[in-house]
């Protein structure tokens, strides 16, 4: 997600008292056979891991697997058009990036097949605030030196995203209009590329999210986080100061990810994914793996989840204009 005041949703809590198997799914049959979870971006990213530790946890409440599989390319295009072509009988679900999803559909140039109305939200598993990070062994030790550096040199230093109009593509925007300075943009298609660019001494600062892989990498000395683009700290990065902390309080970025059905899913079975997924969330298990890496849950079922989907797609409409623009 990416705005410039936090869009406050309500997090689904509470023990969820339906069954999975209830009178009306048993009556339909469903789940025979596995289901199919569409990420539509490469393996070892952050949304690919979130994606991974739900997946292998929703699979025990639902009682057949959750296959992940990864269709990456053109910012999620690609993945997101084979699921919005697939058969709406609940056996293909997305996981879905906001606004990631939301720019490509609004771009008349990407001539997305599947619209806003393609999918249904069935439940938000994390919003992940977005980061300003470089090499462990960078010149730049703070945000500061990048932006004078920027300044220095218009164009020159290149700042990667994980894909074209994807949430850390408008925060590169964002970015270069409050510091008034200009960077060389890169774009790939994944947070797993971005690292090794980046690491290889190919690109010069990447602009990625809380729980997009670094962590650990940060920790070690790898890496070095410049800044936390959000109004308050990251509880995974205490000591790493927000963009409003260091004075630019229009550079707030985030990415939210959840699962979504293909339009004319039966309701039933939707019911029945957002039930089991919840249950799945609640799982000390998924709460540990996901704190491990750096994701932050935030939970969004229902009207909430429905009406987040909604508003945010309207939001994102003015910041792809802009994007657009500054192509």
């Amino acid at each position: 997600m990416l705005t410039r005041r936090r869009l406050i949703a309500a997090t689904a809590t509470g023990p969820l008292a339906t069954p999975f198997i209830n009178t009306a799914i048993a009556q339909e049959g469903y789940p025979r056979r596995a289901i199919q979870m569409i990420v539509a971006f490469p393996a070892g990213g952050g949304t690919d891991v979130g994606a991974r530790i739900i997946a292998s946890i929703a699979e025990k409440e639902i009682g057949q697997p959750v296959l992940v599989v990864n269709k990456a390319g053109a910012g999620g295009q690609v993945g997101w058009t084979e699921a919005a072509r697939s058969r709406p009988d609940g056996y293909t679900i997305a996981f879905i990036n906001l606004p990631g999803m939301n720019t490509i559909i609004l771009d008349p140039e990407r001539k997305a097949l599947f619209g806003i109305d393609s999918f249904v939200p069935v439940i938000n598993q994390v919003v992940d605030a977005g980061i300003i990070w470089v090499k462990g062994d960078s010149p730049y030790k703070t945000l500061k030196d990048l932006v004078d550096a920027a300044k220095a040199q218009p164009g020159k230093i290149s700042a990667c995203t994980t894909g074209i109009l994807s949430d850390d593509h408008l925060a590169i925007l964002m970015m270069m209009e409050a510091a008034k300075t200009d960077f060389r943009i890169v774009h790939f298609d994944g947070g797993a590329q971005q690292v090794t660019a980046l690491l290889g001494g190919h690109v010069d600062v990447a602009f990625d999210n809380v729980g997009g892989g670094v962590l650990k990498r940060m920790a070690s000395g790898d890496v070095r986080v410049l800044a936390v683009m959000d109004e308050k700290r990251s509880k995974f990065m205490p000591d790493v100061p927000t963009t409003v902390e260091l004075g630019y309080p229009s550079v707030v970025s985030s990415s939210s990810r959840g699962i979504a059905a293909v339009k004319g899913t039966p309701p039933a079975i939707i019911k029945a994914l957002e039930t089991a997924f919840a249950k799945a969330m609640a799982n000390p298990d998924h709460v540990k793996k996901m704190e491990e890496v750096g994701l932050a849950v935030e939970v969004m079922t229902g009207d909430t989840y429905a009406k987040y989907y909604r508003d945010l797609h309207a939001k994102s409409a003015k910041y792809t204009e802009w994007a657009l623009k500054m192509r």
